[in-house]
């Protein structure tokens, strides 16, 4: 495994064109892409066809440095899910989003947050990076929660976008959360 970062218990690694299985299973999970759609399933062609390519494409466009990582437990290699830290399609490179996408069996263990402290910490010490966002529906408190323990604040409310108004509390909107690297460099010198 070609590793990109480690932390105490995860390995994160890029993706390869042999991964597709681990990426359909993972959004053929109802509770998984509850928030995502509803609980509907990413059609396989699509993750094939469409996701897999554009994961690889954004290795190259960003020097292997951003982009959508895969998560392994350390301890056996089982898959966990993924994590991503990358720039909006045409935005600039020091402001990037966090995102994390976890297999049931890895909720509630602390991999989220653990994963995403580690990129943010590689995003503020050796990546340039100036600012950070995350998003998530106002009623996944799940993420919400992430976002908080991370030390990110919320930023603002946004709209639910039009293709996920038929999801589960898409009523309520989103939240953003944020968190510049002086905050997170401030916050690590207080530990």
């Amino acid at each position: 495994m070609d590793t990109y970062l480690t932390t105490e218990r995860l390995a994160l690694r890029h993706f390869t064109v042999d991964d597709a299985e681990l990426l359909i299973e993972l959004d053929s999970d109802p509770a998984v892409m509850r928030y995502l759609s509803g609980g509907e399933p990413t059609a396989p062609e699509t993750v094939r066809e469409r996701h897999l390519p554009n994961i690889l494409a954004g290795y190259e466009k960003w020097d292997g440095d951003l982009g959508l990582f895969a998560a392994h437990e350390r301890d056996g290699g089982a898959f966990i899910g993924w994590f991503h830290l990358r720039p909006e399609p045409d935005g600039p490179l020091d402001e990037v989003e966090l995102g994390y996408r976890l297999r049931q069996a890895a909720w509630g263990r602390g991999y989220a947050t653990e994963g995403s402290r580690a990129l943010l910490d590689k995003a503020f010490t050796r990546l340039g990076v100036r600012v950070v966002r995350a998003a998530t529906m106002s009623v996944n408190h799940g993420s919400r929660n992430v976002m908080e323990k991370l030390d990110m604040e919320f930023a603002a409310a946004i709209p639910t976008p039009p293709d996920m108004e038929a999801v589960e509390g898409s009523e309520f909107g989103g939240v953003r959360y944020e968190i510049t690297g002086e905050r997170w460099k401030a916050g690590q010198r207080g530990q």
